[in-house]
This record gives C-alpha cells, structure tokens and sequence, in this order.
C-alpha cells in the first residue's frame, strides 16, 4: 500500500499521517469534513473502528444516531483511575520517563509536577489524571504567565509537565492534555525587556586581575578562584569547566590544554597563553589534588540532603564577589519578572573571549574550534566583523574610501617622516607603529 497507508471505505478515508503512526477516519456530515484519531496504528483495526463509525455517519435521524451511540463510545478509551498526588509514583518508573543529566532537573520535573497539582487542588472536581482537560492545561499555562517569569522558564515548566502526561496514555481518555502549542510562549513576548549577558572590557578583566592580586582583598580559596579566572579568560570555558580541570587535561611542557565541556560533550583543544602558563605553573608547586583546584572543585560538587547540586551556586557567589570589587553590579532588575537578571558574571569571560578574538580578525572558525560551539555568543560579535565588511564593500562600489588600520599606520608613519623634527615623544611612538 505504500509507506503511509489509505484506505477508502463506502463514506471517508482510512489514513495515516505518517509510516507506522496512529489511524486516522476523515468523512464528511453535511458538506462539513471531520476527522477523528483511531488510536490504533494496526490497519486492521482501524478499518474495525471505522466500520463500526459507518451507521452513526449515515444517519440521517436522531434516532438512528442514539442507537448507535453505544457502539461509537466503544471507540473512546477507558481510562484507568490515577489520582493526581500518584502521578509522580507512576512517572518516575515508566520506561519512557525524562532521564535528566542533573539531579537538580530531576527535582525540577518533580517540583514543578507539585507546582501543577497545587494549582488544580483549587477545582473541586479536578483529582484524577483524566480529569485533566486542554482548557485546565491552559488555565494552568495562564497561571504561569502572570507569575513574572522569563519565557524560557515558562517554557520549560510547561515542557516538563507535557512529559509526564506524555507517559500517563493509560490513565488519559483524551490526548496529553499539555500537548497544544499555544501553552508555550514566543521569545518575541520579552523583546524590549531581555537583559543580555554584557563581556568584559580588556580594562575590566585587568581589574580583576589586580583585584585577584590584591592582599587586602579576601576571599575563600583565593589563589584558587584565581587561576579558575585565569583559565575562563585565556580559554573561554564555562565555569564548570574550569573549576573542575584536571591536571591529566594539562599539557605544560606543549603547553596545551584539553577540555570536554561538561554542557555539549564536545572536545576542544586550547593552546596555553602565556598569562594562563604563569598561573597554572605557580599552582602545580601545590598540587595536592587531581583537580588543578582541588578545594574549589571539592566545593562546586556540594549536594544537599537531596542529591541537589547546590555547590556551583556556592562557587558562583565567590565569582561574583570578585566582579564587586571592581565596582560592577551583576544583576539587574527586569521588568516583568520577579528575580534580577545577571548581566556580568563568570559567562561574561566568554563573551569577552570571543569579542576579543573578533577585534583582532581571528577568524570564526577558530573561534568556534576553541568555545567548542558556533553560538549566538560568537555570532554577536562577529555580526560586527560582518557589517565592517559590507560597509567597506557598500563604499567600494560607491567610489568612496575605506582604509585598512594598518593603512592608517602607513599614513602616520609617511606624515611623521615628512616632518622636519620630531619629538622624543613622537619617535617612541613611531617605534611603537612600526615594530622596531
């Protein structure tokens, strides 16, 4: 019959809408189409289904259609009673559970499972799994709207419940209830409001190199917060990353170091700079550990009673601290949403990292070779990169000008040399231009 199967009957079409998917009867009652799901993907069965649809579709009284009603409720799945305070009992052993990557998610689907429950605890007549309809899921998305949280958030709460449902098909008369579209909000809702992660300046990160340096400053694990800086500057790693190197990924002598990112598994390989080298050599001589910083790695792996990882919240706080010093406020107040937004943090490495490498015409490739992902971060910056040359072009066909800086520098340099005298000053600063 071909990959997606059809089948004619005396009145509507047997269908599939995709190779081995649910059955589907399309028919038409006074020149109006209607379609109903089988909830079967064997044929037989739903060539079954549908024939016993026939009487009802063809009547043309209302008696013929009540005593066939019977017949067509056999088509409606009988679901099985689950309270709502069972479903996480039942969620958490099916085989086709959400397998999270972190305790923490684990807790999250949980939490944000009780978050819905307490919601529908407010409907007298809402305490089994299939009393839950499309318009209470999209009560319950409304509810979430007007709790000041960002899009994402939302969204994810929201995913999560639809993956439980997704796996409760056995106590569901109807469809997930949570599987419509329009219980997710569009990114576009924030546009106007979204606070973006702000990259440190070269004069910023040298302040807190000093800061880093500074003996008046105090801070638990110091020396060790430091050379985890060092390593997010020089590499542009996620805090994770660099909190947790290990010396095995540390190739001194080639001065190389390798990194499997913990978020995308992917692996980078990153040359060491000479800053990052001073630092990492001054650390071995107290090696005591695997870990390059053995009592901040000891402290971002803190999990409470729980199994929650609570400790890379701990190590963040000492990270900010350092961004105080040198005056920055990290978070911010946005409007329509309850928490402040971080505008600098450890992150804010990364995006310098990458804007620095934009400004000196490192290619983007490389740069994607070393953050280990062609991100919204990296194409920030080289959107810059990429107007510089359009409007070079755009002033190419135009006839006008546009000069390279090392064509400027040419320039200076022909100036200064047509001078009569020059200045100490001016002589120090043509060796600086030309490198001698």
């Amino acid at each position: 019959m071909g990959k997606k199967c059809k089948v004619k009957l005396d009145v509507g079409t047997v269908y599939q809408k995709e190779e081995g998917g649910t059955y589907y009867f399309r028919y038409q009652v006074q020149h109006e189409r209607k379609c109903v799901s089988l909830k079967t993907s064997n044929q037989e069965e739903a060539l079954e289904k549908a024939r016993k649809l026939l009487p009802i579709i063809q009547a043309t009284t209302e008696e013929v259609i009540s005593a066939h009603v019977k017949v067509a409720r056999h088509l409606v799945k009988q679901a099985r009673p689950l309270p709502l305070s069972e479903i996480w009992n039942v969620y958490s052993k099916h085989p086709q559970r959400a397998i999270p990557a972190t305790v923490r998610e684990e807790l999250a689907y949980h939490s944000t499972l009780d978050e819905m429950i307490r919601y529908f605890s407010r409907y007298s007549n809402v305490k089994d799994v299939k009393d839950v309809t499309p318009a209470l899921a999209e009560d319950f998305a409304n509810h979430l709207r007007s709790m000041q949280i960002s899009v994402a958030t939302h969204n994810r709460k929201i995913v999560r419940i639809r993956r439980i449902f997704g796996t409760l098909k056995d106590y569901l008369s109807i469809e997930n209830p949570f599987g419509s579209s329009v219980l997710l909000r569009k990114e576009r809702e924030e546009q106007g409001t979204l606070v973006r992660r702000i990259a440190f300046t070269r004069e910023q990160e040298e302040a807190i190199r000093r800061e880093l340096d500074n003996p008046h400053r105090t801070l638990m694990n110091k020396a060790e917060i430091k050379v985890v800086y060092y390593i997010g500057m020089y590499t542009g790693q996620r805090l994770k990353d660099c909190a947790l190197m290990q010396w095995r990924n540390i190739d001194l002598e080639q001065k190389r170091i390798w990194v499997k990112q913990f978020k995308t598994g992917k692996e980078v390989l990153i040359p060491i700079a000479e800053p990052l080298l001073a630092v990492l050599q001054e650390a071995r001589k107290w090696q005591t550990d695997s870990y390059v910083c053995p009592k901040v790695a000891a402290r971002y792996q803190i999990v409470d009673e729980r199994g929650k990882e609570i400790g890379d919240s701990l190590v963040n706080i000492d990270v900010l601290r350092v961004i105080k010093w040198i005056g920055l406020e990290p978070s911010v107040a946005t409007p329509g949403r309850k928490r402040k937004a971080t505008v600098y943090g450890f992150h804010s490495l990364r995006h310098s990292f990458a804007s620095f490498c934009a400004e000196a015409g490192v290619p983007k490739a490389v740069v994607v070779s070393i953050l280990g992902a062609d991100s919204s971060i990296i194409d920030r910056f080289y959107t810059h990169v990429g107007e510089d040359a359009q409007r070079a072009a755009i002033e190419a066909i135009s006839g006008g000008t546009s000069t390279t800086p090392e064509q400027r520098i040419k320039q200076v340099l022909e100036y200064v040399g047509s001078l009569a005298t020059v200045s100490s000053e001016v002589s120090h600063i043509v060796s600086l231009l030309s490198g001698k």
